[in-house]
């Protein structure tokens, strides 16, 4: 050891007092200083080093170095002037480089134990276990997980041979094939099943100079392996999702740079993946602000932006979205739209919308409204005609639902997916009514669509066509009409060829077509074929026990239109409208019940007798015409007609009689309902 004596109490001197007091190869002998520094001899005296106010009262002893730290060159001649030869003089600016290069060596040592225990905490902080060796096969390190995967301690694990803690390890096998081993079954004499990677430990030399083992838990690692595939499963999925979605997808970071496209947005915006990807967001804005940006800085979405992008300036319609994962901004996600694409549906869907109006069954007999006997007759007869093909003809007077009872028939056969096409025979002029049913052929006459036109009844083609106001039909047309319900075919204006045809007839009218006949205006060949299923609708009048739930319906019905909240109808109201004969029947039922809620007040929810008109009051009922049944022979009247008027009177007796009861009457009189209806209608009872 050798002995050291310092000159100095200064700074210098302390330094080299502390520096030398940690070092077990010197020993300090004594610390002089001849200006009596405080600082230098207070230190010497807490570390029990003696102390001298003179340097060469410390020469008496046997030196062997001598640190002068004063800087007084006067000093350092008189101290080498009098030391013995054998002791080595240290200057002080000498003693200086030495104390930084010991401060040095000290904070690469601090740094180094931080270094060490910044490891230890990571690694004893990992779930997974560590065991390093070195190449003789003695443990140097084993952390934490370690210890818990093999009920060892580490204390008792460090310096062992590694087959003491493991005896079925394969770290020395690593060491001796210079080649490591990933995901290797092991299990401890504890019986826990381990999953180990070992890895040799290999120098700049490239010679082994150990190796390491991670552990983890089997059943932990075969989870994570489930969980890891399932995570590969969901994103193959959504990547699958993008990339084969009509809708332009683009998706940038929280810095606004592009993460991801698919092929809808390249196709919409002429964009590919090397002009997007990892570019600003603005790249593909060629006209208005990006809309990705805004929405990283407000964190908001936002809707329904028109915009142009991309090098061939296409308009369209932007609607981006934030990504939030956890509560944090991951960057944002956009959906494109082609305005142009947009305005084709809209107009495919107006135009099937105009088509559907012109074209579709509305109505069900869930909308024909009434439980009276007079409807439920009619009623049965239309469900019965509409489970077959057979021609239906439809009468009764004015108002009384027809058109209803045609689109509820179609919407029951097996024609409802089919066109269902309407023909008001009286609204079409006679001299266009025949192109209009039957179509022509180019050149047919002046004015023709060039190709030609199809008919109302090839529109009609595989489903039903209502023919309304069918006595009003010239009888030119009565012919051609008769030909197609016989062949099943048409020819077209102008045309030769006969085209075949599949149409459910449905014809409708208002007028006594035996009467027509009589008078020679309707064919009656044309009558029979169209006669093969006659349904009569009763009018209003003789079935006023309707009238309620009548009135209810169409209540509802005209709240919807008129945007009104009216409840109901009162009794009395009810009570009022049923001294009333209802000519105009449905149709002028729903004109006085929109007449009256037009002028209710905001605050009246009841239809009460106050809002019912008073004229329908001064009509009276009109009675039955007992003046046209004569009381015996008149000179000038034919017979058939005193017949058809006394025949009359019996019907309209029995139905008195009976109070009504159709079902009733007929078997009273001895004929089928169906005639007593329609004589009831050739009566005008």
């Amino acid at each position: 050891m050798q002995k050291v004596m310092i000159v100095g109490g200064g700074v210098g001197g302390t330094t080299v007092l502390k520096l030398l007091s940690e070092s077990e190869v010197f020993s300090i002998v004594c610390m002089a200083d001849t200006n009596g520094s405080a600082e230098g001899m207070l230190a010497a005296k807490e570390r029990r080093i003696p102390t001298v106010t003179n340097w060469s009262k410390g020469l008496d002893g046997d030196l062997d170095i001598i640190f002068d730290t004063t800087g007084d060159p006067s000093v350092y001649n008189e101290i080498k002037r009098d030391m013995h030869d054998q002791t080595i003089l240290i200057p002080g600016s000498v003693a200086h480089i030495m104390t930084k290069l010991f401060e040095e060596k000290n904070r690469l040592i601090n740094k180094l134990e931080n270094a060490s225990a910044k490891m230890d905490l990571i690694l004893n902080t990992t779930s997974e276990g560590m065991v390093v060796i070195d190449q003789d096969g003695f443990i140097i390190m084993f952390n934490d997980s370690a210890e818990r995967a093999s009920d060892t301690k580490r204390v008792d694990a460090i310096g062992r041979h590694i087959k003491d803690i493991f005896p079925t390890t394969g770290l020395l096998r690593v060491m001796e094939m210079n080649k490591k081993e990933v995901n290797q079954e092991i299990t401890l004499s504890n019986g826990m099943e381990l999953i180990t990677t070992r890895i040799p430990l290999v120098n700049a030399d490239k010679e082994i100079i150990g190796a390491f083992s991670v552990l983890r838990n089997k059943t932990e690692a075969v989870q994570l392996a489930e969980q890891i595939t399932d995570l590969k499963e969901i994103q193959t999925m959504l990547q699958a999702i993008i990339q084969s979605s009509d809708e332009a997808i683009s998706v940038v970071d929280d810095q606004g740079r592009g993460l991801l496209i698919n092929p809808a947005y390249t196709r919409i915006t002429g964009l590919t993946k090397n002009q997007v990807i990892g570019k600003p967001a603005s790249i593909d804005i060629y006209e208005g602000e990006s809309m990705h940006m805004k929405v990283l800085q407000t964190k908001k979405p936002v809707r329904g932006v028109n915009m142009r992008v991309g090098p061939k300036h296409k308009e369209v319609i932007v609607n981006v979205a934030p990504i939030i994962v956890d509560g944090c901004l991951k960057g944002s996600v956009g959906v494109i739209h082609d305005v142009s694409e947009i305005q084709a549906l809209t107009h495919e869907l107006n135009r099937a919308r105009q088509i559907i109006r012109t074209l579709q069954a509305k109505y069900s007999f869930d909308d024909i409204i009434g439980a009276s006997e007079e409807m439920k007759l009619p009623i049965e007869q239309a469900k019965l005609s509409a489970r077959t093909p057979a021609t239906v003809l439809l009468r009764g007077e004015s108002g009384t639902g027809k058109e209803l009872f045609a689109h509820a028939i179609h919407n029951a056969s097996d024609r409802r997916f089919n066109k269902f096409v309407r023909v008001n025979c009286a609204a079409i002029s006679e001299a266009l009514l025949e192109s209009e049913l039957f179509g022509y052929d180019e050149g047919a006459f002046t004015g023709a669509s060039r190709g030609g036109k199809v008919g109302f009844f090839e529109e009609a083609n595989q489903g039903s066509i209502l023919l309304d106001e069918i006595g009003e039909l010239p009888a030119n047309i009565q012919a051609k009409l008769l030909r197609v319900l016989q062949e099943r075919e048409i020819i077209r204006v102008g045309g030769t060829k006969p085209i075949p045809i599949n149409v459910r007839v449905i014809a409708a009218t208002n007028i006594n077509l035996e009467q027509a006949i009589a008078s020679g205006s309707f064919r009656e060949d044309l009558y029979f074929r169209l006669n093969r299923m006659p349904i009569f609708i009763s009018p209003l009048r003789k079935r006023k026990e309707d009238l309620r739930e009548l009135a209810e319906h169409l209540i509802h019905k005209i709240n919807q239109e008129y945007g009104r909240s009216i409840e109901g109808i009162t009794a009395e109201a009810i009570h009022k409208m049923q001294i009333y004969n209802w000519p105009g029947n449905v149709r002028e039922l729903e004109n006085i019940l929109g007449r009256a809620i037009i002028f209710m007040k905001l605050n009246e929810t009841i239809i009460d007798v106050q809002h019912i008109p008073d004229f329908i009051e001064s009509i009276p009922i009109i009675q039955e015409k007992d003046s046209m049944v004569p009381s015996g022979y008149v000179s000038g009247r034919p017979l058939s007609e005193i017949i058809d008027q006394y025949e009359a009177k019996i019907i309209q007796q029995a139905i008195n009689t009976h109070k009504g009861n159709k079902t009733l009457t007929a078997k009273a009189l001895g004929i089928s309902v169906r005639n007593l209806y329609y004589k009831m209608e050739k009566f005008e009872l």
